[in-house]
């Protein structure tokens, strides 16, 4: 090769002589297959990341690499090789988690990513969900171990004419094998949330209960009262009326309430009694 072009426009070149050999100038995608890694505590997990990167030194990669094929082949020894030692070098929790955020709600689970309403009602409750867990705080983070990877792959592929943009996770699961413990983990969180509600439930329903009693109790006092005073309101008239009809006719009225005592009581007899009695005398005496 006895030059590089990177400009347009019109180029001499020796007829059998001179071989011209292109190459993009466009950035282009590294794309890697999904690889089981074990962690630093022996946890293997499926980690898939995707890379852009670019031809930097046309003449440095056609004598180091001389095809783009070649340079994908190279550029998944490095990332890959880099990707299963950061990996491995870190525990589960920094590969899978960004942040800290799920310590920080673990005294209360946030409504959001519960699914439920944002009333008043659901955050009372959701605040007083105590998830029981184990969380340990990550010290670096799915980002930063990244950042990581990139900068070792970066100092790897200058010396191929080769420029590393970035170096993204695109997917992180978890292997066969621990998928059946995080199920677990996030079934028991659920169930904790779930039995909140319901206890919640429980406790309102005994709040109305007891204010449904207290009202009924409050209605049926008011009812009795309100019945009291009217019945003693009628026994005062009645009374009055008694009193009114005795004093204009002493005889009558106590003719008219032996006559009233004899339908109320002879009916619920079933002896004959003796005509003697000083109860009987309306019955048997002549007027």
């Amino acid at each position: 090769m006895t030059g590089v072009v990177t400009n347009a426009g019109l180029h001499l070149k020796v007829p059998f002589i001179d071989e011209v050999v292109r190459y993009p100038k466009k950035i282009m995608a590294w794309d890697g297959e999904a690889r089981i890694i074990p962690t630093a505590e022996r946890q293997f997990i499926f980690v898939d990341v995707t890379a852009r990167w670019r031809i930097s030194d046309p003449k440095k990669f056609y004598e180091s690499i001389n095809t783009v094929d070649a340079a994908y082949s190279k550029l998944g020894e490095i990332i890959d090789s880099e990707v299963r030692t950061v990996v491995a070098e870190n525990f589960l929790r920094e590969s899978v988690r960004n942040s800290n955020i799920i310590i920080d709600r673990s005294s209360g689970i946030d409504e959001l990513a519960l699914g439920v309403g944002t009333d008043g009602i659901d955050a009372e409750i959701i605040s007083t969900v105590q998830i029981e867990s184990n969380y340990e705080p990550i010290v670096k983070g799915r980002r930063q171990l990244a950042e990581e990877i990139l900068a070792r792959s970066r100092r790897m592929v200058p010396e191929y004419g080769i420029e590393l943009i970035d170096v993204v996770t695109r997917q992180i699961r978890y292997s066969d094998e621990l998928t059946p413990s995080v199920y677990a983990r996030m079934i028991r969180e659920r169930n904790q949330i779930a039995q909140a509600f319901r206890s919640a439930g429980e406790g309102s329903k005994a709040e109305w209960l007891g204010k449904m009693d207290n009202e009924k109790r409050s209605l049926l006092s008011a009812a009795y009262e309100r019945a009291e005073t009217i019945r003693g309101t009628a026994d005062a008239e009645a009374a009055r009326v008694y009193a009114e009809a005795y004093n204009r006719d002493r005889s009558f009225f106590d003719f008219w309430r032996a006559v009233e005592s004899y339908r109320n009581t002879l009916p619920k007899f079933n002896k004959t009694l003796s005509t003697d009695m000083e109860y009987f005398r309306y019955l048997y005496t002549p007027r």
